[in-house]
């Protein structure tokens, strides 16, 4: 069974990551210094959330997968398309 994602409020994003993804830490560090909030879901923690992640990668469990509150999704997205969509 696939969970569902939470939508974020407008103006942030949840991040579905792992704790040793360094990827996901250079994404958090680049959001704090832009002052652009999220939520982390450790998908190891929360295994309900990983069947999400890899539903919209393909079957692959690839951290940072991020969720904008229009529902799409991103996987591994630069700060830039962050501020993109959610712009």
């Amino acid at each position: 069974m696939t969970v569902a994602p939470t939508l974020p409020a407008p103006g942030t994003i949840t991040m579905y990551s792992t704790p040793w993804c360094g990827y996901c830490r250079r994404l958090r560090t680049q959001l704090d210094s832009e002052g652009i909030g999220y939520t982390v879901i450790d998908i190891e923690e929360h295994p309900e959330t990983a069947a999400y992640v890899e539903q919209v990668n393909g079957g692959n469990q690839t951290v940072p997968t991020v969720v904008y509150p229009d529902g799409s999704a991103a996987t591994n997205p630069s700060l830039a398309d962050v501020r993109a969509a959610l712009s």
